[in-house]
C-alpha cells in the first residue's frame, strides 16, 4: 500500500479551476464517504480550502487510486480530463507525508505562514474520521501532521505578522487606501472568514464594520465583538449603497454580490467602491470591476500582494523546513514500527498459548493451592514469558524495515510457526 496525494492547489492551478474544484463544508462528508469506498482506496480525506482541493489517500493499487481521483476530480467540477491534467499535482508515499506537513506548518500556503490552514487539516481528518473514511494509517499521518505544525508554530516566528488570508486582506485594504479612518467597510458573512476580517479590521482601528449575514444571530454577536452593527442579507443593497469597502468570504458556493445589484445600488452614488472578494467559489461576480468607481480585487490579487511581504519570514521558513524533516522522519520510524506490529502480537500470543496449556497440563499438581498462591504463579508465569519476549519485541520494532529486522523477522515467523 502507498500514501498517495492528488489534487490541485493555489501552484498548480487558476483561481477559476479552484473554485470549480471547492467543496463546501455541507458536501465534505458525502464527498470523502463516496471516495472512500471506491476499490483502490483503502482511506481518504479530503483537503479543500481556499488555496486548495487535495485528496489524501492510503491507495491499495497506486494507478487504479490514482485513476480514482483524478476522475472524482473531474465529476465535482465537471471537468474533463483534458482540462484538469495539466493542473493536476501528485505525490506519494514520502513526497505525499512532506507535503501535507508543510502544508500544515504553513510553508505552501499563499500568505507564508498562515495559521488557518492548521484548523482546516484538523477538520478536514475528523471529516474523515466521522465518516470512516480516515483510519489508522491516515489517523498516523494526519496526527502527525498537526504535531508538525504546532510545532511550527510554538518553536519559530513563522505565523507573527499577515498569518491568514483574512488578516493579509485587511492590511492590503489599508495599504490601498493609506487610512482606514472614517472608512464604512461591508463584512458579508460571519463564518470563520468573515470573523477574522471583522477583527481584524477592529485592531486596525477607525473603520465602521456592517456585519451582513444570513443568520441575524450569529451577525450580532461578530458586530457586537468589534463595536459594528449588523444586518440581513435583505439590507445588503442599501448596505452597499453607503460603502466605501466590501469584503466578501461566505463560502456559499456561488456570488452573492452580482453587477447587477451593485449597479443598482450605487445608482445615486458617484463616489469609489473598493470589492475584495476573499471567497473561495467566489462571492462577487468578476463583472463588478466593470462598473465605473468600482475596483475589485480576488485572491489572486491579494496573493500577489501578500507575496511582497514573505522575505521577512523566508528565514523563519527554513527553521520550520527542518523541523518538517525531523517529523517527516520520526513519522517513518512510527510507521515503519507498526509494521512490525502484528508480529510481535502473533508472537506474544503464540508464546501465551504455550502458557496457558502448561498451566492446564499442570492443573492436578496446582489444585492444592489456595486463591492466594494461584494468582502468585499466574503473575510469575506471565512475568516470565513477558521478560524472555521483551528484547525480541524491541528489536522487531526498532529494526523494521532494514535488513537485519527481514532476517529477524522471518527467524521468529520460523521459530514460532507462524507462517
Amino acid at each position: 500500500m502507498s500514501i498517495l496525494v492528488v489534487g490541485v492547489n493555489h501552484r498548480s492551478g487558476p483561481l477559476p479551476l479552484l473554485e470549480r474544484l471547492a467543496i463546501t463544508p455541507d458536501e465534505l462528508g458525502k464527498a470523502v464517504a463516496g471516495l472512500s469506498k471506491r476499490d483502490n482506496i483503502r482511506e481518504a480525506v479530503i483537503l479543500s480550502t481556499c488555496n486548495r482541493t487535495e485528496v489524501y489517500v492510503v491507495a491499495e493499487r497506486f494507478h487504479g487510486a490514482y485513476g480514482d481521483v483524478r476522475d472524482f476530480l473531474c465529476s465535482i467540477g465537471d471537468i474533463d480530463v483534458d482540462e484538469l491534467s495539466p493542473h493536476v499535482f501528485s505525490e506519494h508515499d514520502e513526497g505525499a507525508v512532506t507535503h501535507l506537513f508543510e502544508v500544515a506548518s504553513g510553508l505552501d500556503s499563499a500568505v507564508l505562514g498562515e495559521s488557518e490552514i492548521l484548523g482546516q487539516v484538523r477538520v478536514a481528518w475528523d471529516v474523515a474520521q466521522a465518516e470512516s473514511a480516515a483510519r489508522t494509517s491516515l489517523g498516523l499521518l494526519f496526527r502527525s501532521a498537526i504535531a508538525a505544525g504546532k510545532r511550527a508554530r510554538s518553536e519559530t516566528a513563522i505565523g507573527r505578522g499577515t498569518a491568514s488570508i483574512s488578516h493579509a486582506a485587511v492590511e492590503m485594504l489599508d495599504d490601498v487606501l493609506d487610512d482606514l479612518a472614517g472608512k464604512r467597510v461591508i463584512v458579508v458573512g460571519a463564518g470563520a472568514m468573515g470573523e477574522g476580517v471583522a477583527i481584524a479590521l477592529r485592531k486596525a482601528g477607525g473603520a465602521h464594520i456592517t456585519v451582513v449575514n444570513r443568520t441575524p444571530e450569529r451577525g450580532a454577536a461578530l458586530a457586537e465583538r468589534v463595536e459594528g452593527k449588523a444586518v440581513g442579507f435583505d439590507a445588503l443593497a442599501s448596505s452597499l449603497a453607503e460603502a466605501d469597502v466590501v469584503i466578501a468570504g461566505t463560502g456559499s458556493g456561488q456570488p452573492v454580490i452580482t453587477q447587477e445589484l451593485v449597479r443598482t445600488a450605487r445608482a445615486s452614488s458617484s463616489t469609489p467602491l473598493l470589492v475584495f472578494d476573499i471567497g473561495l467559489p467566489r462571492d462577487v461576480e468578476p463583472s463588478v470591476a466593470e462598473l465605473p468607481e468600482v475596483t475589485a480585487f480576488d485572491l489572486d490579487d491579494l496573493r500577489d500582494w501578500a507575496d511582497r511581504g514573505r522575505a521577512h519570514r523566508e528565514l523563519e521558513a527554513e527553521r520550520v523546513r527542518a523541523i518538517v524533516r525531523e517529523e517527516v522522519e520520526n513519522f517513518a520510524v512510527e510507521s515503519t514500527a507498526r509494521q512490525a506490529a502484528p508480529l510481535v502480537a502473533s508472537m506474544h500470543a503464540a508464546v501465551e498459548a504455550v502458557r496457558l496449556a502448561e498451566l492446564e497440563r499442570f492443573a492436578s499438581r496446582l489444585s492444592g493451592l489456595d486463591d492466594a498462591q494461584r494468582r502468585s504463579v499466574e503473575a510469575l508465569t506471565k512475568a516470565i514469558v513477558a521478560k524472555l519476549l521483551h528484547e525480541p519485541s524491541v528489536r522487531l520494532k526498532t529494526q523494521a524495515g532494514t535488513p537485519q529486522g527481514d532476517r529477524n523477522a522471518a527467524a521468529v515467523r520460523d521459530l514460532f510457526d507462524l507462517g
